[in-house]
């Protein structure tokens, strides 16, 4: 089974009367807001200068696939003081209680423009973008001296002003995808995460890992979910969506990334106790990039799902498209669901 592509996508594209939006807006956390029933989205976006300094933008809509920017400036950018000094991105939206937790991945200086720079992934050369008058370079830490990506945590009631609480990752390894599970399960916080661990035995590639605690901010040792298996997943895989709860367990999609650096889409059922334990998941991918904005962008060839909505029987899937446009896909959840299953392992 596939998801169905909207016949309007991409459903958000750069803005060029904004300089922070004009290059591109991906990768986007989207959350149904109950109360006010508007879906809400926070959306990656970055303009055209050198740095290439990433923040969030907001947008919302009645109807989960008409969406208005609802700010003119960015709704959360880096914060000099902090880990997240040079970006923030690629974000997801979980609902503990009252408040909604954005998980982000962050560098303590801006990537600069990858896509025409010799590039090395994670790791860049940090006084190449600082700012004028930026002193932040004479003492840095080990994760700001190799601008590792790290992920770090903050939250909102109204998705226009957050609390920041840092770093939740390891200081020292590569790390991002990182999400958050939308309950609390035997007393403990469940964190999906993708660090870049080396040598570990059958650990060939970034792989999807649990971590639990029942602190928010620290977090026991990883443990290994999955790694690639197919041949759309030899590359590396990582976490996409927050779990959804079902009959079945909790439902996540993740992107898997082929020999040619293609990302394409696959779908996970967890037990509902203990989410080590893979119940269901998809030996095919369910959305592959083939379409003009998903093949061409800054980023060819790539499907990347951060923000899914259940409503009205119908999921919603948020996705970036070639790290420049937002898409979104859709399925009749239960039949998806069912499908899955057929996956058993």
């Amino acid at each position: 089974m596939q998801l169905t592509k909207s016949k309007i996508n991409p459903i958000l594209s750069p803005n060029p009367l904004n300089q922070w939006e004009e290059r591109c807006v991906l990768n986007p956390a989207v959350i149904y807001d109950d109360e006010r029933q508007k879906f809400v989205m926070l959306y990656r976006a970055a303009g055209d200068d050198k740095r290439h300094k990433i923040v969030l933008g907001l947008a919302e809509s009645d109807d989960g696939v008409n969406f208005t920017r609802m700010s003119n400036e960015p709704i959360f950018s880096p914060c000099n003081d902090e880990p997240d000094g040079g970006c923030v991105e690629d974000p997801r939206l979980t609902k503990l209680g009252d408040l909604y937790y954005v998980t982000y991945a962050s560098h303590a200086y801006a990537p600069g423009q990858y896509w025409l720079e010799p590039y090395i992934e994670g790791v860049t050369k940090p006084p190449m973008y600082l700012e004028e008058g930026d002193i932040r370079g004479e003492i840095m830490p080990f994760y700001a001296k190799e601008n590792l990506t790290v992920s770090c945590l903050a939250a909102t009631k109204d998705f226009r002003r957050y609390k920041r609480f840092g770093r939740i990752t390891e200081a020292c390894v590569d790390d991002r995808d990182v999400v958050l599970f939308p309950a609390v399960i035997n007393g403990k916080y469940v964190l999906i995460t993708r660090p870049k661990f080396k040598n570990i035995p059958n650990v060939k590639m970034p792989s999807i890992w649990l971590s639990f605690r029942d602190d928010l901010l620290e977090y026991e040792k990883p443990e290994l979910l999955i790694t690639g298996e197919q041949w759309w997943e030899t590359q590396r895989i990582g976490a996409g969506t927050v779990p959804i709860l079902t009959k079945y367990g909790w439902f996540l999609l993740y992107h898997g990334v082929d020999d040619n650096g293609i990302y394409r889409v696959g779908a996970l059922i967890l037990d509902k106790d203990n989410p080590l334990k893979v119940i269901a998941r998809t030996k095919n991918y369910i959305m592959e990039p083939d379409q003009p904005f998903e093949l061409e962008g800054i980023y060819n060839g790539c499907v990347f799902p951060t923000g899914t909505v259940v409503k009205d029987g119908t999921l919603y899937v948020y996705y970036g498209c070639a790290d420049k446009y937002v898409g979104l896909a859709t399925a009749n959840f239960e039949e998806l669901l069912e499908e899955i299953m057929k996956d058993r392992v």
